[in-house]
């Protein structure tokens, strides 16, 4: 039903206060009755938002409620009573449609209205949806691909509709991929946004995002459908047929998901070979079980997911990286890692790097993200290949950012050092040179440790210092005195810039 169709309505006598551009001719989503002063965590897109208007007390009350609803993409706002002309300026400012409800018509008639209207589409929208989930069936069943059902949906609805991962790869390629920096902001509007199926603005314009399958807290691992447009101004019947997309592509997925969790026991084998130094014949015989090609140069590749992470963990997460340069050879190690064996391309490192860099909104603040890469290696020179993939590896993981990537060629700064180190010893290191400034921090709850890191970061400048963390230059120079004092160093002296440099790498 239209809000056109709903406001023609003699009986119930609306008045249209003010109208958005197009609004008449959007469709009515569902209804939300509300008087609470800030509804919007309560709306997902497309509402009629009815309102009594009890939460009017001052003239500032109408903006803060309008800028809740229009926020979260609400059609429209019918309110009831005597409206004040501030609320008519504020659904102005934020163009949201503003419609009077007479005194003597309650909401339940509006809703009555609207209900009766749409029980006699109701049925047909289901049956055409039930016609529409036994095509796409038996065009799986006939062996038509995810591709082809894509494309179908597109042209039948007009939106061109793709299958993403949330490192960016497109399951569905073609010649509507999206460009790379369409995809960063697709994918870290998936991974962050409260609601889905959601509206994603980028530079480019808008997309719609929606789910393939449950996410239950596990976006880095769940496909999404990016399809352009707006999905609050479509009609059911699109939202309904892209819904049904995606559950067709999450059987797509289950089908490809079983046949890479076959692979992995064999892969899972012949790393274990390979670090077992077994005869060259038995390793290569086991990876082209696989289907790797073993007549070109390999990389190996180590991944790691610290703190909270997906089920499915560092595996999951490989697979889809690799995924992007060849069919995956992934094994899960017992330390709860993950090794990939690849074809060696110029390209890998920079490839992992940007699939890797997407994943970064999605992580919890106490998860982090290692990869360590390999050079290219032949086959009688994986276990080698192997021992530096981890090296990297340990590099990357204690480089103290959420997703740190790490290829053989990076390793040469003190990072390589700290790498040999025992993580026990460096926690002790860092303890003797820091821990009275950490046990400060902790009791009086400041930020020393934050300013020495800026501090030596900017070559012990004391402005830019204070430009970065907005304080007085007198402020850093408290803050750097208080350090000196509690560690008993001098941050003039290089040798001591060093020990606290090397200190803090190593917490």
């Amino acid at each position: 039903m239209l809000l056109s169709e709903l406001l023609d309505e003699e009986r119930l006598g609306l008045r249209v206060l003010y109208a958005a551009p197009d609004a008449p001719a959007q469709p009515i989503g569902r209804l939300v009755t509300t008087d609470l002063l800030d509804p919007g965590r309560y709306l997902s897109g497309g509402e009629l938002v009815l309102s009594g208007l009890v939460w009017h007390r001052t003239p500032g009350d109408s903006e803060r409620f309008v800028r809740s609803v229009s926020s979260r993409g609400a059609r429209a706002l019918l309110a009831g009573g005597d409206v004040p002309d501030d609320l008519v300026d504020a659904c102005r400012a934020h163009e949201l449609t503003l419609i009077e409800v007479p005194a003597e018509v309650a909401f339940t008639d509006i809703t009555e209205h609207i209900v009766e209207r749409d029980s006699g589409n109701g049925h047909s929208r289901a049956s055409a949806s039930l016609v529409r989930q036994r095509d796409m069936l038996a065009a799986i069943a006939a062996g038509r691909s995810l591709d082809e059902l894509a494309d179908r949906v597109s042209v039948a609805f007009g939106h061109i509709c793709r299958v993403l991962t949330p490192s960016g790869r497109h399951v569905v390629p073609g010649p509507a991929e999206l460009d790379p920096a369409t995809v960063d902001a697709v994918t870290a509007g998936f991974l962050t946004t409260d609601r889905l199926p959601a509206p994603i603005e980028t530079e480019s314009g808008t997309y719609s995002v929606f789910p393939v399958g449950s996410t239950l807290g596990q976006r880095l691992t769940t496909w999404l459908v990016v399809v352009d447009g707006d999905l609050r101004t479509w009609p059911r019947e699109e939202v309904d047929a892209v819904g049904e997309l995606c559950a067709i592509a999450s059987l797509d997925r289950s089908r490809r998901d079983e046949s890479q969790r076959a692979l992995r026991p064999i892969a899972t084998e012949a790393v274990a070979m390979i670090e077992a130094g077994a005869p060259q014949s038995d390793v290569l015989a086991g990876l082209r079980q696989t289907g790797l090609a073993t007549d070109q140069p390999v990389v190996v590749v180590v991944v790691e997911i610290s703190g909270s992470g997906p089920p499915e963990g560092a595996p999951a997460l490989l697979e889809d990286i690799a995924l992007t340069v060849s069919r995956p050879v992934v094994a899960r190690t017992g330390d709860g890692r993950a090794v990939a064996l690849l074809p060696y391309s110029p390209d890998l490192p920079d490839l992992v790097r940007t699939a890797c860099a997407r994943f970064a909104p999605g992580l919890l603040a106490s998860t982090t993200l290692s990869v360590g890469i390999s050079g290219p290696a032949d086959i009688s020179g994986l276990a080698g290949a192997l021992e530096e993939a981890r090296f990297a590896h340990r590099v990357a993981h204690v480089g103290g950012t959420p997703v740190s990537v790490v290829s053989s060629e990076d390793v040469t700064s003190h990072a390589l050092l700290l790498a040999a180190v025992p993580h026990d010893v460096r926690r002790t290191y860092a303890t003797r040179v820091l821990g009275a400034v950490l046990e400060h921090d902790r009791r009086t709850r400041g930020d020393l440790v934050g300013t020495l890191s800026i501090f030596l970061e900017t070559a012990c400048s004391w402005a830019r210092t204070a430009e970065q963390l907005h304080l007085h230059v007198n402020s850093v120079r408290y803050r750097i005195d208080r350090i000196q004092e509690l560690t008993g160093r001098d941050l003039s002296r290089f040798q001591d810039r060093v020990d606290m440099y090397l200190a803090l790498k190593s917490l």
